[in-house]
């Protein structure tokens, strides 16, 4: 079992967020909750451990754009062979592949102890119903950096799997996004404000962190939470979170569902539509 402290900081400046200590847990698959996360919660929080990014210019911009391309990338889920432990997965719908046009590309990343691979095999199905090219980058370490402190090692992986996915496949430009649960929901939405002019749509499920980065664009957001989430409550995290980004003027549908930490599929279709429908 693996438990990681998410600490959300307090910043002023150009759209800053405050927020407050967490504690997260994750039985691993990035996916589903646990009894004892609540015991974890209340522990780490009691500590009242605090950390700080500093937003920086450049920090968490990524450099990659789609192009154009001569055809379509091969259907199906294949590492992207860039580090021989933590790679990079991307999954191509068959129907995606067969047509050959551009198609829209989601990155998705994993909550605390999961992993690319996990995800993007969580995620298929809706990616398959929306036609929907999925790039599943791992984290350098168990968790995101920034959950860590500092925005660094993950963005660069992250940049260099999304150059190598635009060099192999036909992608919309104006139709790429960013998800990602739990953990690696916070580090979507950072990722997103930071590069809202890469990023039209942003999804978080079960996000409760936001690292400060300096603003480009207007993406869209797209946020759900259980309800019952124990490991990052919904008053304090989605609830705070969908408030704070329609202060700052985004756009955000917020969809809260009866359940704990974990990603329902009715929740998943509902996102990938949102997003495949150009975040309306």
């Amino acid at each position: 079992m693996f438990s990681v402290l998410s600490v959300v900081h307090r910043h002023s400046g150009n759209r800053g967020f405050s927020d407050f200590c967490t504690a997260s847990q994750s039985d691993g698959t990035g996916i589903s909750d646990n009894g004892e996360a609540m015991k974890v919660f209340s522990a780490i929080f009691l500590l009242g451990l605090s950390c700080a990014t500093q937003g920086l210019p450049d920090q968490g911009r990524l450099t990659a754009r789609p192009h154009p391309v001569a055809s379509q990338c091969r259907g199906g889920l294949r590492a992207l062979g860039l580090d021989a432990s933590r790679d990079a997965m991307l999954y191509v719908p068959p129907a995606v592949a067969d047509a050959g046009h551009p198609a829209p590309l989601l990155v998705v990343l994993h909550g605390a102890g999961g992993s690319g691979q996990r995800i993007s095999e969580r995620l298929r199905q809706a990616a398959d119903a929306d036609g929907i090219i999925l790039l599943a980058p791992s984290s350098r370490g168990a968790t995101w950096d920034s959950i860590r402190g500092a925005l660094g090692p993950d963005v660069a992986f992250i940049d260099r799997a999304m150059k190598t996915a635009f060099d192999e496949c036909a992608v919309e430009p104006s139709r790429v996004g960013v998800a990602g649960f739990s953990d690696g929901a916070s580090y979507a939405l950072t990722l997103g404000i930071a590069n809202g002019d890469l990023f039209h749509g942003v999804i978080a499920f079960s996000a409760c962190m936001l690292t400060d980065a300096v603003p480009h664009g207007w993406p869209r957001f797209f946020l759900s939470h259980g309800r019952e989430d124990d490991i990052l409550p919904i008053a304090d995290c989605g609830r705070h979170l969908a408030a704070r980004l329609r202060e700052r003027g985004y756009r955000v549908r917020f969809e809260e569902f009866d359940g704990g930490h974990e990603i329902p599929g009715p929740i998943a279709d509902e996102a990938f539509r949102w997003f495949g429908a150009g975040g309306r």
